[in-house]
């Protein structure tokens, strides 16, 4: 029988444990898909760790810390976050047995936690000795698609060569030559129809619209956008008019129709082609902008809005004026175009170094093209961690068995008892190719061994090869399976520290209404006087 804090100790360790067991079995390439069904009852289909727990509602305060750590992985490195995950949960599975050695739970939580943190330290100082490689040039798309395999392999197993091409194109076409390399300037555009093999990258974006006027084609765009409605300006207040005959109505229709006529010649003869509103397109305006040879798209979003605006390089217009040359954007052409049975405006950029491209996803099923959304994002989140530091490690669990080798050889020269965490935290790396082992139905047991053995003989760069039938091993530098080492050394940091938090918990207090009887539900002025 534990006491109470010892109970809330085991409580926090299992709901952390069944968390990562959860995520464990979608780990790798290999993994298992999971079905989540989120609170607004929308289906996801995938093996990404990190969107599987953005759509679990995790309710348990300790899980919920683990959850906070590989969001945090997600922030900073944007992959990695099952690893996160795993080792997180498997320290603290290993915790659990030290703590049931026999000491009070106080006193084997600080050993515990000491040696945790002091072979989380080893293990960055031993990291950078485990470097195979470096990415050379980032601006050579074959050799960028050779460092995104192995992230796109994670979600797409099959089409990560494919995939990997179409990224590397999409990022090295947009980096700055300062090497600051923003996220947000790969858009992805969905369309349902064909398979993944007809996907493509477009130099500028794609919208899933139509255009509203005639005109549906224009070469060498000189492009005003207004984040207005493309309609007559309308007063404030509201006024009557009192008409007494029939000519005064003819007349008071045409003043409107001239006012209108005046703007949108006004915007045409300032060279202004294309005409993007971010509001409702009026019939007549729509009349005169045919009138005049231009061509109108509608975005309803704000955001799409300012992202051409930054494609193009205009200046979004508050109201119906002429642009000045400073405020229009420009592009080499503005096309209306049939992708599938979808209806797609494009605005495309001949020259290489636009500062957005988009990569048009074609696939079955929603479901099919968001999973390979994830992987594109995962893909393009490995570029932007390359363009920070290129320094490679080998993957395949090949890092994860030479750190627990050296982990283990430096707990034997430690004194004092937090050896034992030391050797726990070693072991807890051997998570890593034991998941991949697994979900690729073979015998962990028997790969951990034989990596282990080849790993004595100083072979580094050896890890798992998932692709053969039995337990095989392989050297990963040869293979092209390679993890960033940024992502590895936050994936350690963040999973250490999410462990060691929650080892430090003993009590979770939560602040909720006392028990008891409820107060009466009478009457409003039950305490007033009946005579009243």
């Amino acid at each position: 029988h534990y006491s109470g804090l010892e109970e809330a100790v085991y409580r926090n360790i299992q709901a952390c444990k069944e968390l990562a067991q959860t995520t464990r079995t979608a780990y790798g390439p290999n993994g298992m898909n999971k079905m989540v069904i989120n609170h607004l009852e929308k289906l996801f289909v995938t093996n990404d760790a990190a969107t599987i727990l953005r759509e679990l509602e995790v309710q348990h305060p300790a899980a919920k810390m683990l959850v906070m750590a590989s969001h945090m992985q997600e922030q900073e490195v944007g992959d990695g976050t099952n690893f996160v995950l795993v080792f997180a949960g498997v320290l603290l599975e290993l915790a659990e047995d030290l703590l049931r050695m026999g000491l009070s739970v106080s006193e084997a939580s600080y050993i515990v936690i000491e040696g945790y943190e002091k072979a989380c330290k080893k293990a960055l100082e031993i990291l950078p000795d485990l470097v195979c490689c470096s990415a050379k040039n980032l601006r050579d798309a074959e050799e960028v698609a050779s460092l995104l395999h192995t992230s796109v392999m994670s979600k797409q197993y099959g089409n990560e060569q494919f995939l990997a091409k179409l990224i590397a194109q999409a990022c090295v076409s947009i980096l700055p030559d300062s090497g600051h390399f923003n996220v947000d300037n790969i858009r992805v555009c969905k369309i349902v129809g064909a398979g993944i093999s007809a996907s493509s990258v477009l130099h500028g974006m794609v919208f899933k619209k139509e255009t509203e006027g005639d005109v549906t084609s224009v070469k060498d765009a000189k492009i005003a956008v207004y984040s207005c409605p493309f309609d007559g300006m309308i007063t404030e207040t509201k006024g009557t008019v009192l008409i007494k005959n029939a000519e005064e109505l003819m007349n008071f229709s045409k003043g409107e129709e001239n006012l209108m006529d005046l703007q949108v010649k006004a915007i045409a003869d300032s060279g202004a082609n294309v005409v993007v509103t971010g509001g409702k397109v009026a019939d007549m305006a729509l009349h005169y902008a045919n009138k005049y040879n231009l061509m109108l798209v509608r975005l309803n979003s704000k955001w799409d809005l300012r992202r051409l605006c930054k494609t193009v390089g205009a200046t979004a217009l508050p109201r119906l004026t002429p642009p000045t040359l400073e405020e229009m954007g420009h592009c080499d052409s503005v096309y209306l175009s049939e992708v599938g049975d979808t209806q797609v405006v494009v605005f495309k950029h001949e020259k290489e170094d636009g500062a957005i491209s988009t990569i048009l996803i074609r696939g079955s099923t929603d479901n099919l093209m968001d999973d390979i959304e994830r992987a594109v994002d995962d893909g393009v989140n490995t570029f932007k961690v390359l363009t920070r530091d290129k320094r490679l490690v080998p993957g395949g669990g090949a890092t994860e068995i030479e750190l627990a080798k050296q982990i283990t050889s430096y707990g034997e020269t430690c004194p004092g008892l937090d050896q034992y965490a030391i050797k726990k935290f070693a072991e807890a790396f051997e998570a890593i190719p034991r998941a991949l082992a697994e979900n690729s139905g073979v015998k962990a047991n028997e790969v951990i061994s034989k990596l282990y053995a080849v790993h004595q003989e100083g072979n580094k760069n050896v890890g798992f090869d998932i692709e053969a039938e039995a337990a095989a091993v392989k050297d990963m530098l040869e293979a092209g399976v390679l993890d960033t080492y940024l992502g590895k050394s936050w994936g350690i940091k963040l999973a250490t520290n999410a462990a060691v938090t929650v080892l430090r918990v003993d009590q979770i207090i939560m602040a909720k209404p006392a028990g008891g009887p409820k107060p009466p539900s009478g009457k409003k002025d039950w305490d007033e006087d009946q005579n009243d």
